[in-house]
């Protein structure tokens, strides 16, 4: 089912177009993936999803509800987590979080209730009476998230989680998103990082200079990216001995000859292992090893958009 329908969703600022008409849906349950380089529109779209940001032009839907001019009960459903921390500095963990609760509308009894749940869930307890300015970057990305969530919204916004945090705190990160949708929690997620998008990710949508360029699950935007099928097949014996015959029998694939005793077999159409086990065997080349190859998510993300996910992650991160 969907939760969130955009339609020719637009935002203009004094003549320049930063999002340029675009179409998407996020279903319940699932993590959707926003990927593209910084100033390609993620945080701008997010910004008009949420009623932060005033739509240009085009319609946003909520359960099949067109919401685009009356965000308050869209909002109510929706957590959000910029990229930038929004609590404050001289709160502490426990109030921040209890705050943001009382912002929420939360009654004082729950909202204490979840905030110790999610100090604990987190592993924020000892720092719980700590000021947030006295958080490390991660500690601080961990509480603003739990601010997110503290009112059990059915859809979460996730803007950049893992920037500029150190990989242990990046996988903490990455694992809570993942028990968060084992808990049935939407997820919508900006990144920049290609393996955190294909690690989290059931459907992605690639967007550049406001424009989206591809959407689709991971394997179908790989598979696109491949244009054929390929099995590669690690045999015993010599395969020139049989590549005549092979022709023979299966004249609709190709095949390329690799390294190591490793024959890639290649066609259009998808095709049944079993058939080519059974002839390598019958001619006394047994199969070590059928492996499906497909691309990598960043040469799919190379191919369709020319942009080289290095450059990006460096130009996002201020390393040139």
């Amino acid at each position: 089912m969907k939760i969130i329908e955009a339609e020719n969703l637009k935002k203009d600022y004094n003549g320049f177009s930063a999002v340029k008409g675009v179409n998407f849906h996020i279903n319940r349950g699932e993590i959707f993936g926003f990927l593209g380089p910084n100033g390609a529109g993620k945080t701008t779209t997010i910004n008009m999803l949420t009623g932060l940001a005033r739509i240009s032009g085009g319609r946003v839907k909520l359960l099949g509800e067109d919401y685009t001019r009356n965000h308050k009960k869209a909002q109510a459903m929706m957590g959000i987590v910029p990229d930038e921390s929004n609590l404050y500095e001289e709160l502490n963990g426990w109030e921040n979080l209890c705050f943001c609760g009382a912002l929420y509308g939360m009654e004082r009894d729950r909202r204490e209730k979840r905030a110790r749940e999610l100090l604990e869930q987190f592993g924020l307890e000892d720092a719980s009476s700590k000021p947030f300015k006295a958080y490390s970057k991660g500690m601080k990305r961990k509480l603003t998230i739990a601010a997110g969530i503290i009112h059990e919204p059915e859809i979460l916004f996730l803007d950049e989680p893992t920037t500029g945090i150190d990989v242990a705190f990046a996988r903490q990160i990455r694992n809570l998103i993942v028990d968060l949708h084992d808990r049935g929690t939407t997820i919508f997620l900006t990144t920049h990082y290609i393996e955190e998008a294909e690690r989290l990710c059931e459907r992605l949508a690639f967007i550049v200079e406001g424009e989206i360029v591809r959407e689709g699950t991971v394997e179908e935007l790989m598979r696109e990216a491949q244009g054929e099928n390929i099995v590669n097949f690690t045999l015993g014996g010599d395969f020139n001995e049989v590549k005549k015959e092979f022709k023979a029998v299966f004249p609709d694939y190709g095949y390329r000859i690799g390294r190591d005793s490793v024959i890639s077999v290649h066609s259009p159409e998808a095709f049944s292992l079993l058939p080519l086990v059974q002839f390598f065997e019958e001619r006394g080349l047994p199969v070590y090893e059928a492996k499906i190859a497909r691309p990598s998510l960043e040469e799919v993300f190379v191919k369709v958009t020319g942009i080289e996910l290095k450059k990006m992650q460096n130009q996002k991160e201020g390393r040139g």
